[in-house]
């Protein structure tokens, strides 16, 4: 029984062409055999092992290849990576963090029915890889209407995902002296669909990356890390940014900067402390025996979202850093590239703090008890949005690009995501505050509001305006995945590359009205000038903007932005009014 048990799994694994309405799409891969579950359209496989439990002795280490030949049973209810509760994640609860330590897992959604290799689309989640999960993004309608298989993963989050203390590497070697084994989980779960792919239907041979913030940040990362190399053939970063520390400066730093109090050396620091321990290979062994609630809480409190990660390991990110990698040729995996930032990026932030919002009761929300969010200073608010959202352009779009294409890539795209076509309500003007946001454009790549939970269609109301951008979006990511081009929108606007004729031009992602080609890019030096004379800011404000804009989404650059400044700003100053003005709306 054993052997025809084995057999009948055999012909399953590797026949995909064979599937029908009868089978039970079980599937060989190299971590064993997996039974996909059929929905609209669709075929799900679900938390696929692609590497071993990072934990005991593995914490903190590349991760291992898990082998195995027997039945993968999708029992764990809990996949996602230790992380802080967050509803904003996906990973809701109580209690000091959520999730597990054994958490590299896998989704792969394809097609019913198959009749060729279809492209492979992997998608890496965001959340500042401090939060979120891959179960909260469900791209089944794109599956189904454009013929892809996509595949959703975890990987390790946070300081233990990003790590970095000479008790850790200098005891370790290979790829183990590494910083960032986030990365490297990322870097393993395209291994593993190279490698098996092919047996649900996937073509190994046309794997497009795609991820939205910091899944945009780790897109451009592999972009530039050499283990990288010959894994994938296209690329798309949403929102993405290119920030990345020396190690040095993740274990310890001499300046003061939103990270310095809680570098690796701070917090071991702490535990010295509290076990009067000072030999490395002790603190080693201090490290890897704690919870992952000590991790987060004991020792770092709760600040780990300032904790520092990417680093310039010289083995999974070369030594000078993303964003100037990504202008080298010797460093840069040359594939097409896809990158966009959102019109109103920064307002999902902007929209809860207590500075610019407040809330009130109309005689109908007495009633009901549910308060109006209003804006205290539109003006005020408009302007931050403005100039910080310009800045991320710049950096997390324009500096990219324009460094891949010093590199000799022709096939380089950019796009602003400008639809906010939102419900306006008594409660709020959801147009206004939330707009075209950080991370909006989700729901409408994967044509489902799952993302945004049983409120979505507070946000995204039905209609021409949302179906046709939504329509619009997939294909544009679709044929790039086929092709290497984004083509032309369901109306016949074409998406012309970056670099065309000696201009910059980029398409606007909106309604029909308003889904266009433009040319207007922003630059620092006009934005600063704009900013210096804005009617909209006070003195104070417009420094605290400049703040943001030199140091928030990529490296500290507020020096050099400051020197074409028309007045001086006191930093600590604008810092000390970020301090006292940071508390947010509970809604």
């Amino acid at each position: 029984m054993k052997i025809l048990f084995a057999l009948s799994l055999t012909i399953f694994g590797l026949s995909f062409s064979l599937y029908s309405e009868e089978q039970n799409f079980l599937v060989k891969t190299s971590s064993g055999f997996i039974e996909g579950q059929k929905g609209k359209g669709v075929i799900t496989w679900n938390n696929i092992p692609y590497a071993k439990a990072p934990v005991g002795d593995l914490r903190w280490k590349a991760p291992r290849s898990f082998v195995s030949n027997t039945l993968i049973e999708d029992t764990k209810k809990e996949t996602f990576c230790v992380q802080e509760p967050s509803g904003l994640g996906g990973a809701d609860g109580e209690g000091l963090i959520v999730g597990s330590e054994d958490c590299l897992y896998l989704d792969i959604k394809s097609p019913i029915k198959i009749d060729k290799s279809l492209p492979v689309m992997f998608w890496i989640h965001g959340g500042g890889n401090i939060t979120g999960r891959k179960d909260i993004y469900d791209f089944s309608k794109m599956v189904k209407d454009h013929e892809v298989i996509v595949v959703t993963i975890n990987y390790r989050l946070g300081p233990l995902g990003w790590f970095t203390h000479p008790s850790i590497q200098d005891n370790q070697s290979g790829l183990d002296k590494a910083s960032n084994f986030g990365t490297l989980d990322i870097i393993q779960a395209l291994k593993w669909v190279n490698q098996n792919i092919e047996n649900f239907g996937g073509d190994k041979n046309n794997i497009t990356i795609f991820g939205e913030s910091a899944g945009g940040h780790n897109v451009l990362s592999l972009l530039v890390s050499p283990l990288a190399k010959g894994l994938f053939h296209k690329a798309i970063s949403q929102s993405g940014y290119t920030t990345s520390i020396s190690t040095n400066n993740a274990f310890k730093q001499s300046k003061k900067s939103d990270t310095s109090e809680n570098t690796s050396s701070e917090f071991v620091k702490k535990i010295l402390l509290k076990k009067n321990s000072i030999d490395a290979e002790d603190i080693r062994d201090i490290l890897l025996s704690l919870s992952p609630e000590d991790i987060y809480y004991e020792y770092l409190g709760e600040s780990n979202q300032n904790i520092p990660l990417m680093t310039n390991d010289g083995i999974v990110i070369p030594k000078v850093g993303i964003k100037e990698a990504l202008s080298k040729s010797e460093y840069v995996n040359k594939v097409p590239v896809i990158a966009g930032s959102n019109k109103d990026e920064v307002k999902l932030w902007l929209g809860s703090a207590k500075y610019f919002v407040g809330l009130e009761y109309s005689v109908i929300g007495n009633i009901f008890n549910v308060p109006s969010v209003k804006l205290k200073n539109k003006d005020a608010f408009e302007a931050f949005n403005y100039y910080r959202s310009n800045a991320w352009q710049i950096r997390g779009v324009d500096e990219p690009l324009s460094g891949l294409k010093e590199t000799g890539i022709n096939q380089l795209y950019a796009y602003r995501y400008d639809w906010d076509d939102h419900r306006r309500y008594i409660v709020a003007d959801f147009k206004e505050i939330i707009g075209a946001a950080h991370a909006t454009e989700i729901p409408l790549l994967t044509g489902n509001n799952k993302l945004v939970g049983d409120y979505g269609f507070f946000i995204y109301p039905r209609g021409p305006s949302k179906k046709y951008t939504s329509k619009n979006m997939m294909q544009f990511w679709t044929n790039f995945a086929k092709t290497g081009s984004p083509g032309f929108s369901t109306n016949g606007i074409k998406w012309e590359p970056y670099f065309n004729n000696d201009k910059k031009s980029y398409i606007i992602l909106d309604n029909k009205k308003n889904l266009k080609m433009i040319s207007s890019v922003p630059n620092y030096k006009n934005l600063v000038k704009e900013l210096a004379f804005d009617e909209r800011l006070n003195d104070l404000e417009k420094c605290v903007v400049l703040l943001q804009m030199g140091t928030y989404v990529g490296l500290d650059i507020y020096d050099s932005l400051e020197s074409i400044f028309p007045y001086k700003c006191n930093r600590d100053r604008s810092i000390q009014f970020l301090e006292q003005n940071a508390s947010f709306i509970d809604y």
